[in-house]
């Protein structure tokens, strides 16, 4: 099955000045209202990469039905969409694949959460929160990709074409919402939501 959505972006999206820059987004003690910042997740392998991004996407997926139902503005419903669409695709295809590959295996993780309940906002709160939010729980998908491609820790080739996609996809989607943060809220990934509106 071939990934869903974007598979390149202008540059590379891999490269260390773009992966640096990265890091210093939502990087700074304003996230410390946070669930979790994921960190705990390592990928030593690609049975790890597998069994930890699937709670990842099914977060984000979650995140998402959320703001698809709330959401005022159109750009914001139609991301969610997206997001629904292409990491429930993924979601499928790495199930399937820890099916065959690594049967008897348990698969269950200690999945740490990254997001906020979002289900109590609305409005500019929901939407502010979502992207807040959502901009380092892409990192984190980000950098678990570029760890597993950069470690060469696939054992299956299919698997790389797919963390490819996952990293690149993401990433663009990071500068997307990046833009409609700075633009609607006057902010910028890393200032956080200390400020009334963590849990």
């Amino acid at each position: 099955m071939s990934p869903i959505g974007p598979s390149s972006t202008a540059g590379d999206p891999g490269s260390t000045s773009n992966m640096d820059s990265m890091a210093g987004m939502g990087s700074s003690g304003g996230m410390g209202s946070m669930p979790g910042t994921g960190m705990g997740m390592q990928v030593a392998s690609e049975f790890d990469y597998l069994t930890q991004m699937i709670p990842h996407h099914d977060e984000a997926i979650a995140a998402a039905k959320v703001l698809q139902r709330e959401t005022q503005r159109q750009e914001m419903r139609h991301f969610a969409v997206s997001i629904i669409e292409t990491q429930t695709a993924e979601v499928e295809q790495m199930q399937a694949w820890l099916a065959a590959w690594y049967q008897g295996r348990d698969t269950r993780v200690d999945y740490e959460p990254m997001m906020r309940d979002l289900a109590r906002l609305g409005g500019n709160a929901l939407d502010q929160a979502f992207l807040e939010d959502m901009i380092p729980h892409h990192m984190m998908a980000v950098m678990m990709s570029q760890r597993f491609l950069t470690a060469s820790l696939a054992d299956h080739p299919e698997v790389v074409p797919f963390a490819t996609n996952i990293r690149n996809t993401q990433q663009t989607e990071i500068h997307t919402m990046a833009g409609w943060l700075r633009d609607w809220f006057a902010t910028t990934p890393g200032m956080g939501h200390g400020g009334g509106m963590g849990h």
